[in-house]
């Protein structure tokens, strides 16, 4: 008896119509060199460009700015953030030039 493919949760069964299945991993390594928001657990925010990440979430970010509170405290030019620390990373919906 067939289930009609509904065996694999989150296998994209789910009427999305294109066929094509956007998976984290896809979707991370789409962002590379990209402008991302980097979201610590502590609550800050790191902006820049995603230079490379691994698979325990270990971040190499360039023209990094860290922001508090949303206010910018600290410029760098290069950053690495541990993957233990990080919340969730995001596209940017503003490039780096456009100020707070």
């Amino acid at each position: 008896m067939s289930t009609g493919g509904a065996e694999k949760p989150g296998s994209g069964g789910g009427g999305g119509g294109g066929g094509s299945v956007k998976t984290p991993s896809d979707f991370l390594k789409s962002i590379r060199g990209r402008p991302v928001v980097v979201k610590l657990n502590s609550g800050v925010d790191y902006r820049g460009i995603l230079a490379c990440l691994d698979g325990y979430m270990n971040i190499a970010m360039e023209q990094t700015e860290e922001y508090v509170n949303g206010q910018l405290k600290n410029k760098y030019g290069d950053a690495f953030i541990r993957g233990n620390n990080v919340l969730y990373i995001s596209t940017s919906k503003r490039t780096l030039t456009d100020g707070a």
